[in-house]
C-alpha cells in the first residue's frame, strides 16, 4: 500500500507567516535594507520566582547558520502570494545582522534585553520565531531545573522527561537545558551522546512483570548489570517484598562478584516515609552505600517538603513537571523594535501602552550587572544606551525607574556588560561553550545572587534600573507620542 503520510516540513519555514509577510513587504516599501534594532526580553518572571536562567543560544546559532529554504519551500511560498523579489532574497539568503546575547546560563530578570539584534529590517524580522521558540521553552526548563537542584540541596536531580516532550529536536534541547540549569544527568540517550551529558537509566515495572516473581526479576537484572545495578522496588510492596527481594538479589548476584549495588528506586507511595524505612533496612543489612532514588511527579515544592520531613533520598528523578514546566508552561517573551535607521543614525522607537509594564525601553541598548567588589554578590542591573560607559572608579547613583525617589549610591563595585557579541555582520564571532561549561557558569552566576533573591516564593526584589540618559529618553518619547507632560 502506498504511504501517503505527510513528510516533515522544512525547519527554515518554522516561522510565523506574519514575519514572512512583513519581511516581504519591506522590499516593496524600499525598507528591506533599513537598519533596525530589536530587543528580546520577557515579562514577568514565571511561577513565583524573580528570575530565569537563559538557555537556547546554541540552537539559535545552529538554526541561523543552517537557514536555507528548499526549492519546494520557495515554490510553496510563491503560491501563497509572496513576492518574487522576496523569494529571490530567500533563495540567496546570507545573514548579515549583528546579534548580541547574554551567555547561556545567565540569570536574567524581567525587562532586560536577553538578545539584541541589529541589521537589515527584512532579516531582523524574519528570525523572530527562531529566537523566541528556542529561548522561550529552553529558558523555562533551565529555570525549573535550577529550582529543583536548589531544592535538593546538593542531592542529585536527574532529568527523565525525553518521552514527555514533543519531537526529537525538542526533547534533545530540553534535556540540554535541564542539564544547564542544574540537573546532574539525563535518561535521554540522544542528548547524552550529542552534548556529553551523564547518562542514567534503570528498570521499569514491566521488567518485574515479565517474570513469575520479583526475586527472579531482580536476580536476572543484577546478572545483566552487576556494575550498575538499580532495582525498582515498588511493583508490589516496597517494605514487605521489594526491599527484601532487592537485598537477596544483591547477596546472590552482586556481592559474590566483589561488587556493590548502586541503588534502589521508589516510584510510588509516600516517598518521604518509605525512603526513611528503606534507608534503615539497607543500613541494618550492610548496604549503607546503596543509594535511594525516588520519582513520581516531583517538583521543587514536593522535594523541599520531603526533605523537611526527613526523607532519606540520594537522587530525585524528575520528568513531566520539569520538561513541561507544568506550573508555568510558557514564558511571556517578546521581540520588540527599539530603533530604526534614518540618515545614517539609529532613531529610538517606543511602544506605548495603558499597561505601564508594556511600555518598551527605547533605543539600542546594553545592560550592566553591578557586583560588590568585596562580596562578589550582584547589587542590581542597569539598562543603558549602547554608547554609555560606566566608570567603576566613581560612585554611581542607581534609581528605580518607576519610583524615582528610591535611589542608591553604589561604590567599590564592578560593572559587567552582560550582552556579548555572537554574530557581527552575519559572521559567527562567538565560541559556543559545551554543555558542561555552561552548567558550571550557571552555578557560578547563581552563587552571585543573594539568598533572598533566590527564594522560591516572595523573593527579594532585584532592581533593574535605567540610566539617567535612557530614562530621560523614554520620558521624552512618551511625552511626544502621548501628549503627556511630565513635571520636572
Amino acid at each position: 500500500m502506498e504511504n501517503n503520510l505527510p513528510i516533515s516540513g522544512s525547519a527554515s519555514l518554522a516561522l510565523d507567516f506574519h514575519e514572512i509577510l512583513m519581511s516581504s513587504a519591506f522590499f516593496s516599501s524600499g525598507l528591506d535594507k533599513t537598519v533596525v534594532c530589536y530587543d528580546l526580553f520577557y515579562r514577568p518572571a514565571p511561577e513565583t520566582g524573580g528570575f530565569c536562567i537563559m538557555a537556547g543560544l546554541e540552537q539559535i546559532v545552529k538554526n541561523i547558520l543552517n537557514f536555507k529554504p528548499s526549492e519546494s519551500d520557495l515554490e510553496w511560498l510563491r503560491q501563497k502570494g509572496v513576492s518574487s523579489e522576496f523569494i529571490d532574497f530567500l533563495k540567496n539568503f546570507k545573514f548579515s545582522c549583528d546579534i548580541y546575547s547574554v551567555p547561556e546560563g545567565t540569570p536574567v530578570f524581567p525587562g532586560e534585553p536577553i538578545i539584541m539584534v541589529k541589521g537589515p529590517a527584512a532579516e531582523a524580522k524574519l528570525i523572530e520565531s527562531l529566537l523566541i521558540s528556542a529561548v522561550g521553552k529552553q529558558t523555562l526548563i533551565a529555570t525549573k531545573a535550577n529550582r529543583l537542584a536548589r531544592a535538593a540541596h546538593g542531592r542529585k536531580v536527574v532529568e527523565c522527561g525525553a518521552k514527555r516532550e514533543s519531537g526529537f529536536d525538542a526533547s534533545l534541547y530540553a534535556s540540554r537545558a535541564a542539564y544547564i540549569g542544574g540537573c546532574c544527568g539525563t535518561t535521554n540517550t540522544a542528548a547524552a551522546k550529542e552534548f556529553n551529558i551523564p547518562l542514567y537509566g534503570n528498570m521499569t515495572n514491566s521488567w518485574i512483570q515479565m517474570f513469575d516473581n520479583e526475586l527472579d526479576a531482580f536476580c536476572a537484572y543484577a546478572r545483566a548489570y552487576p556494575d550498575d545495578c538499580v532495582l525498582l522496588i515498588d511493583t508490589y510492596d516496597v517494605l514487605n517484598s521489594g526491599i527484601k527481594n532487592a537485598i537477596e538479589a544483591f547477596r546472590r548476584e552482586i556481592l559474590p562478584k566483589g561488587k556493590r549495588p548502586k541503588a534502589v528506586r521508589i516510584d510510588s507511595g509516600d516517598l518521604a516515609y518509605l525512603s526513611k524505612r528503606v534507608r534503615r533496612i539497607l543500613n541494618d543489612e550492610g548496604f549503607p552505600d546503596c543509594d535511594i532514588i525516588v520519582s513520581n511527579a516531583l517538583d521543587e515544592h514536593i522535594i523541599k517538603d520531603m526533605l523537611q520531613n526527613g526523607a532519606r533520598v540520594d537522587c530525585f528523578m524528575v520528568g513531566s513537571r520539569l520538561i513541561s514546566s507544568s506550573s508555568a508552561p510558557s514564558l511571556p517573551i517578546v521581540y520588540k523594535l527599539v530603533a530604526v535607521e534614518n540618515n545614517g543614525r539609529l532613531v529610538p522607537k517606543i511602544k506605548i501602552s495603558e499597561n505601564v509594564s508594556k511600555i518598551t525601553n527605547p533605543g539600542a541598548k546594553t545592560f550592566w550587572r553591578f557586583f560588590d567588589r568585596e562580596t562578589g554578590k550582584a547589587i542590581a542591573d542597569l539598562l543603558s544606551l549602547e554608547h554609555e560607559i560606566i566608570n567603576e572608579k566613581e560612585p554611581y547613583e542607581l534609581f528605580d525607574p518607576d519610583f524615582v525617589w528610591k535611589r542608591k549610591i553604589v561604590q567599590n563595585f564592578v560593572a559587567r556588560k552582560m550582552l556579548v557579541p555572537i554574530f557581527k555582520k552575519g559572521e559567527l564571532v562567538y565560541t559556543l561553550p559545551n554543555a558542561s561549561e555552561v552548567r558550571a557558569y550557571c552555578a557560578d552566576q547563581i552563587d552571585s545572587l543573594w539568598e533572598e533573591v533566590l527564594r522560591f516564593e516572595n523573593p527579594h526584589k532585584y532592581y533593574v534600573d535605567l540610566s539617567q540618559e535612557l530614562w530621560d529618553l523614554k520620558r521624552s518619547l512618551i511625552s511626544k507620542y502621548s501628549g503627556v507632560k511630565f513635571a520636572d
